[in-house]
């Protein structure tokens, strides 16, 4: 007797509008167990979710939110073609979850109809009934399940309240192939579409289904219009100019009856099955606003936020890393006890745990930026902010909608570029791409912790509310932000001029922050943290360390450093004179030799070129090194100041009362020139910090501009003005300390 096959696996798609708590909806089915990554040959980010499902495996698809399915651009087409099953490397859904905002039904509805004329197994899932429900909404979901021949599941998903019934809605939709498709088009429209599919028959074609049929019609100019017409046997654009001609004249105007149409259809099935208060209750959410997005205060509170943000980053993590520097320390000595002196020793002493260990320390001050990042996200907050900086973006140009996108940059300019694509109009789209990268991102965060440890005196104000060193970081996270603005400036003047569009955004009933959400988030970027350490960072490393090592003899370092720690294992006075002399022997011995190395003659050929903003060549390399990942300049001086025999900051025991590694920041601060002069100091820090805050983010950065803008020519312009602004900056900020004697 054959065994019974396993049953095929499901796919199930998510789809609803922005701010439904679509993304929090998958995030609890799928238990943050996903897979992301790209659709093929576009820049739409795919999420696919593993789940099992009454002893069935199941992939939870979580399309982008979207209001329509009106495809303009290729990546809003990826939505129609993973709906229809034309997406090569996902499968033909089984069913789709269709997510609305359960206080606002009429609107999330729209999306909802055209789902329905795909005529696929669906469930409409009300989230946020609790929302609805403060807000004196009463929802007959088992009537409005009637009228529309789908399952109605109500849920709270930020605190995974109903998910349970979406697997049976799922189950249901299957069986009864549910979803009456609604009847919303007049019939002189009908009938056109009928045409064409008889117009493609008679050219001898296979037409393609009657939803792409229908929106050929409707999307004048869109995605799918432009898709079928190289591949139609017929004239498609003038068969379809002719089909609008004539609806037009018959008193139907496209695209204004789909609008019509479906909103007269969505009032019919909401009549008696959904009721509204007579006068809409003030709730807390409008109460806040009150305060929030006034025009002063609401500006006042969104600084003052900003500014407890970066005070924060500062004060709470010194346990974790004091934590992460001991264990650094730990693991250094432990190697330099096993193995003798030599290259293998150097490597994993100076390069990977100088270098990679050095980076990690500042992965608790990561952390928390992220988490403030994902509280104001799913708290509701985010969109506030975007609407409060409508009319100051206005004045360069741009509308609130560009907000989002550069508010996320601060985390990491790849989703802000990448988050632009919400932005219709390509003028603000274009000025928003480009000038994302200004934004302070994470990348740069340690090499403003580092120096402003090193240089910046620690003093305190207000009591101890605030301190020195938390206002510099602020304003050294600022400094993007303000410069963009003249960019942003230019770039509307010349090359993209236009007017800017009307700004429209729903803004989403506060909620608490979901832990599990804002946990997840966090994880996620500090795990994708730790891998770049892991791998591009150690790379790096590996590499500055072997061209700082060599071609150098390094036989007579060895031999002192040996000495030394025989002397260190006897401790005696007699000893303490002899170990002071070999210790000055080493310092000069290791000068030397990086000095003769490859990395050496490189930095002095750099050197004539950095030395007006205030550099040595370590510095110069540093820098140059950095370009794939701005955080390896931390590795970078890591490796080479320990090769150059710099101060190991034995004296310093409390690290993160300076804010950062105490071997790194004490051989920062005791480098010298050749003629004895400090190589550092605080015009240098502040030069430096300028520099990071103003130059490109990384070859990452530069690759997605080139993605989004299908060429080369814009992430050559970016990488071009950020480097001549950055050395600018450092040119101007060194100048401006050393006239100040700072």
């Amino acid at each position: 007797m054959e065994p019974t096959p396993a049953p095929r696996a499901l796919t199930v798609v998510l789809i609803g509008n922005p701010n439904t708590g679509k993304s929090t909806v998958f995030n609890g089915l799928s238990g943050l167990q996903s897979r992301v990554g790209n659709y093929p040959g576009v820049t739409v980010e795919k999420k696919i979710g593993r789940v099992r499902w009454d002893g069935r495996d199941v992939a939870l698809v979580d399309l982008p939110g979207t209001y329509s399915l009106s495809p303009r651009t290729l990546d809003e087409m990826v939505a129609v073609d993973v709906l229809l099953g034309h997406q090569a490397d996902v499968a033909a859904p089984d069913a789709v979850i269709v997510i609305v905002d359960a206080s606002n039904l009429e609107r999330n509805l729209y999306l909802f109809s055209q789902i329905l004329d795909l005529g696929m197994p669906v469930v409409l899932v009300l989230n946020m009934i609790d929302v609805a429900r403060h807000k004196g909404i009463t929802i007959d979901a088992r009537e409005l399940e009637r009228r529309i021949g789908a399952p109605v599941v109500a849920t709270e998903g930020h605190r995974r309240v109903g998910l349970d019934g979406l697997e049976r809605g799922v189950f249901r939709a299957m069986a009864e192939r549910g979803g009456v498709r609604p009847d919303v088009f007049p019939e002189a429209f009908r009938l056109e579409v009928v045409a064409l599919e008889d117009a493609w028959r008679a050219s001898g074609g296979s037409p393609p289904e009657r939803y792409l049929l229908e929106r050929m019609l409707l999307d004048v100019g869109g995605q799918i219009e432009r898709r079928f017409a190289s591949t139609a046997s017929f004239e498609l654009g003038a068969w379809l100019a002719s089909a609008r001609s004539r609806l037009r004249e018959s008193g139907i105007r496209i695209p204004a009856v789909e609008a019509k149409a479906r909103y007269a259809w969505i009032r019919r099935i909401l009549d008696g099955a959904v009721s509204h208060p007579e006068t809409a209750a003030r709730t807390l959410t409008d109460r806040i606003d009150h305060v929030v997005t006034h025009r002063f205060a609401g500006l006042l509170i969104f600084c003052l936020l900003m500014f407890v943000v970066f005070q924060s980053i500062y004060q709470w993590s010194e346990p974790l890393m004091g934590g992460i520097e001991g264990i650094q320390e730990w693991a250094g000595g432990a190697v330099a006890d096993r193995l003798e002196p030599g290259p293998l020793r150097s490597l994993l002493v100076d390069g990977v745990i100088a270098g990679v260990g050095g980076v990690l320390v500042f992965l608790p001050q990561i952390a928390l930026l992220f988490f403030f990042i994902a509280v104001f996200e799913d708290c509701g907050y985010m969109a506030r902010a975007a609407f409060l900086m409508d009319k100051l973006m206005s004045r360069i140009g741009l509308s609130g909608k560009s907000f989002v996108p550069l508010m996320s940059s601060f985390a990491c300019a790849i989703p802000g570029i990448m988050a632009t694509r919400v932005i219709e109009n390509r003028r603000d789209r274009m000025v928003t791409l480009l000038v994302a990268p200004l934004m302070s991102c994470s990348a740069r965060l340690p090499v403003h912790l580092l120096l402003i440890g090193a240089f910046v005196p620690k003093r305190t104000y207000a009591g101890g509310l605030l301190t020195l060193d938390g206002i510099v970081l602020f304003l050294m996270m600022a400094v993007g932000a303000i410069v963009a603005v003249p960019v942003a400036l230019l770039l509307k003047k010349t090359w993209f001029r236009g007017e800017t569009p009307a700004f429209v955004m729903e803004l989403p009933s506060y909620k608490w922050p979901s832990y599990r959400i804002v946990l997840g988030r966090v994880a996620d970027r500090s795990r994708a943290f730790v891998a770049r350490a892991g791998t591009l960072i150690f790379a790096t490393t590996v590499l500055v360390w072997a061209a700082g090592y060599f071609p150098a003899d390094r036989s007579r370092l060895d031999d002192v450093v040996r000495q030394i720690e025989r002397l260190d294992a006897a401790p005696s006075d007699a000893n303490r004179s002899a170990r002071a002399a070999l210790s000055r022997e080493r310092a000069d011995l290791a000068g030397r030799a990086i000095a003769t190395s490859f990395l050496g003659w490189a930095g002095r050929a750099i050197e004539p070129i950095v030395r007006p903003v205030g550099w040595d060549w370590r510095i110069g390399i540093g820098v140059v090194a950095s370009f794939p990942a701005r955080e390896v300049i931390i590795a970078t001086l890591g490796t080479v100041y320990s090769l150059g025999g710099e101060p190991e900051g034995e004296a310093e025991s409390d690290v993160n009362s300076e804010g950062g590694p105490s071997g790194l920041i004490d051989a920062l601060r005791t480098a010298r020139w050749p003629d004895g002069r400090p190589v550092f100091g605080l015009p240098v820090a502040l030069s430096l910090m300028v520099f990071f805050a103003l130059c490109a983010q990384c070859a990452s950065t530069l690759m997605v501009i080139g993605r989004e803008t299908n060429g080369w020519h814009w992430p050559a312009f970016t990488f071009a003005y950020m480097t001549a602004l950055a050395y600018a900056g450092a040119f101007l900020a060194f100048r401006f300390g050393t006239a100040m004697g700072w």
